[in-house]
């Protein structure tokens, strides 16, 4: 006995009925329009487009009891498409497993909506199981771009990698590190004395940033934050608001005696000599956030919370 192909197996009930009414709408001698691969494909927040991306929809989620919980019951209310055939990815967890989604669906147009099933949640929309073909039909769209980080090593090897959240540099050892900060080629900051220094965007900036007593950044702002950690020389600079457009260089002094690792998000480097960031030009990210509880209203109730 012949069984369906793999592909055609692992697709859910919704996602078969979405391809059965393709094929039933299309005119019976029409010819198929190839899509042009040099012009880029549009996006945008058409609400058709939605409307079929509620109906293949691939659950991820984190290892939590939580998480997994809801995954199951999930999956057996609306179905599973593969990750690679599915318009929208919904992550489980918490903020920490939705950054890992995004940076796992980078530039392949995938809409990622985030239930939180984790501790905070800042990124997520509040996880409910009713209703949620009707919630991701007519959520809103935010596209964020990452950070490109390349660290030079002291061994002179170049590591590269994409950061949502931020790029932050810190010390390895006793002593405070010694980091010359340059904004498009030009030294801004001869000698930074610190526990470590971050460039956050804005998506990051309610992170690791905030903690750091940087500044919150809308999500549509042009803005980098650039944000020392524990300053002792000079004891009173408190970082500064960069243009995204913006190329930033740290040159570790003293990296022998004073040795500095990096972290792009959870990708780390360590004994770096020099590392450069910038905003990258290609490579995005889309999240859909419920309306009534967009990113920006967060930020800014995120300002008055304290």
């Amino acid at each position: 006995m012949k069984s369906d192909p793999p592909a055609r197996a692992s697709l859910s009930p919704l996602c078969r009925l979405a391809q059965r009414l393709s094929l039933q709408t299309r005119p019976p001698h029409a010819t198929p329009t190839l899509a042009r691969p040099d012009l880029p494909q549009p996006i945008g927040r058409d609400r058709g487009a939605m409307s079929t991306a509620a109906n293949s929809i691939a659950f991820v989620s984190s290892d939590t009891a939580d998480a997994k919980a809801a995954l199951e019951s999930l999956s057996a209310r609306y179905g599973q498409c593969p990750v690679a055939e599915a318009a929208v990815v919904v992550a489980l967890g918490g903020d920490g497993f939705l950054l890992q989604t995004l940076r796992d669906t980078m530039g392949t147009g995938k809409r990622v909506y985030g239930m939180n099933r984790g501790t905070i949640g800042f990124l997520m929309n509040e996880y409910r199981s009713g209703g949620l073909t009707e919630r991701i039909a007519a959520a809103v769209a935010e596209t964020i771009r990452p950070l490109e980080m390349q660290a030079v090593t002291s061994e002179g090897e170049t590591v590269s990698a994409l950061a949502i959240n931020e790029v932050a540099l810190w010390r390895q050892s006793y002593q405070t590190a010694k980091i010359r900060i340059s904004i498009d080629d030009q030294i801004r900051l001869e000698e930074l004395n610190c526990d470590g220094v971050m460039i956050a965007t804005p998506a990051g900036s309610t992170a690791y940033n905030l903690s750091a007593h940087g500044p919150i950044l809308p999500l549509d702002a042009p803005l980098l934050a650039l944000t020392p950690v524990s300053p002792f020389r000079p004891r009173r600079w408190r970082g500064a608001l960069l243009s995204n457009k913006a190329t930033v260089r740290f040159d570790i002094l003293e990296p022998e005696k004073r040795p500095v690792n990096a972290a792009a998000d959870h990708t780390e480097v360590k004994a770096v000599t020099s590392v450069t960031v910038r905003e990258s030009p290609a490579a995005t990210a889309t999240l859909l956030f419920d309306p009534n509880h967009s990113w920006n209203e967060r930020i800014l109730a995120e300002q008055f919370r304290y």
